[in-house]
């Protein structure tokens, strides 16, 4: 099957080009392309695109599909309509007369309109009649009928619903029509799915369907969740277990799962003096592999690592506490130098959203970034991370010769 692979950041770069793209093709009176987005459970498909929609300043509407027992609540339900008309006086154009001085007519024509059965009573009394013509049509959806222009559809988990619901996913996509109702202008389709691997109840999607509209297969990427996990609050001792252990996500331990193992276990204070209570957690959560290998973290005392808040505002005696985590020469670790660079640069971002960066923090992050504690592309990492993540924020430090130096080289 024809997919590109995408972490969170890329879909979201991907998803600004289809929105554009969509309406350009709207204006030229061409339909918008839809996209499915693939992956595994857990993974931040459906979050994902709420961002999308919330930072393009787009309405959004989630619909479940695997949820959804009735179909008319996806398409509308049916009615019965009748053709009605009304004659209505309309003035002639002087220029369509063939005496220009003389006064323009009225003259009489008729109006017709299509009017669901149960309003036809009404209709009538207000002097409208009927032409003898009906059809069965449907009538727009709750969820879209009161929607405006510019929006994005999630339809979720598309491939695990009924086959009645995957057929008329396909008429949208088509056409963004069912039957006598159509979306909005500006309104954009996304799919999410799991995939059809065997290791999921999902429902096989043929060819001719997926030839109307783009996969992207979304993947984890260790780097993107960090920078997240740093907005969210995860508990700093967890992020640094991720960040040395990737590996260890997977489809039964994903992301959901492991965030909540982290959640389940932030209230203690120290780690070392909980480690029954973190194991039964691990297993009933992440699995026996996954605790294991968290609580040999605890007992390597890595749970102690340097936070990246202590690096920005402590002292000059937190570098020593930092030489201490990562060593140096034949000691150096460049596992645990990654993770602390990482996370000082996600830290320093975040904090400066809400916080003045004072001096004495341009002054410290010159220095981590001059000197011998990280190397060469560790240090510019931190300072490409932090400058594209509040540029105004830390001017001061890129207008340091050392830093102009490096991001030059």
């Amino acid at each position: 099957m024809a997919e590109v692979n995408l972490n969170i950041d890329d879909l979201k770069g991907f998803m600004n080009h289809i929105v554009s793209n969509n309406r350009f093709l709207q204006e030229s009176g061409k339909l918008p392309v839809s996209v499915e987005v693939l992956g595994e459970s857990g993974i931040g498909k459906t979050s994902t695109v709420k961002d999308i929609a919330d930072d393009m300043d787009l309405d959004f509407v989630k619909l479940n599909l695997a949820q959804i027992e009735e179909l008319g609540d996806l398409v509308g339900f049916p009615v019965r309509q009748f053709q009605l008309y009304k004659e209505k006086e309309v003035k002639q154009k002087t220029s369509d007369l063939n005496y220009a001085t003389a006064a323009a007519p009225a003259v009489k024509k008729k109006v017709g309109q299509w009017v669901d059965e149960l309003a036809v009573e009404e209709y009538l009394r207000q002097g409208w009649k009927v032409t003898g013509k009906n059809r069965m049509s449907y009538c727009a959806p709750e969820w879209i009928s009161d929607k405006k222009k510019g929006g994005i559809l999630l339809l979720d988990d598309w491939n695990r619903a009924d086959v009645r619901f995957i057929q008329a996913v396909m008429e949208l996509v088509d056409r963004q029509t069912y039957i006598s109702w159509s979306l909005p202008q500006d309104w954009h389709i996304i799919l999410t799915a799991n995939p059809d691997n065997g290791d999921y109840m999902v429902n096989s999607i043929d060819s001719a369907q997926k030839t109307r509209y783009i996969t992207a297969n979304l993947k984890f990427d260790v780097d993107v969740w960090a920078r997240w996990a740093e907005t969210a609050g995860i508990d700093g001792r967890c992020i640094n277990f991720l960040l040395l252990h990737p590996e260890l996500v997977s489809q039964e331990t994903n992301a959901r799962s492991i965030t909540t193992f982290f959640n389940a276990i932030s209230s203690f204070d120290r780690f070392d003096d909980n480690l029954p209570m973190i194991q039964m957690i691990g297993e009933g959560s992440v699995g026996d592999e996954f605790a294991s290998m968290f609580t040999t973290f605890i007992n390597n005392k890595l749970d102690k690592l340097v936070t990246p808040k202590d690096l920005l505002t402590k002292d000059d005696t937190v570098l020593k506490d930092l030489q201490g985590c990562i060593g140096k020469d034949d000691s150096y670790r460049a596992d645990i130098a990654s993770i602390l660079a990482t996370r000082l640069s996600n830290f320093a971002v975040v904090y400066s959203k809400d916080n003045t960066i004072s001096q004495k923090i341009t002054d410290r992050l010159e220095t981590l970034c001059t000197k011998d504690y990280f190397t060469n592309d560790l240090k510019y990492l931190i300072v490409r991370t932090i400058f594209n993540g509040n540029k105004a924020k830390f001017n001061k430090l890129m207008m340091k010769p050392e830093i102009i130096k490096m991001t030059m080289a």
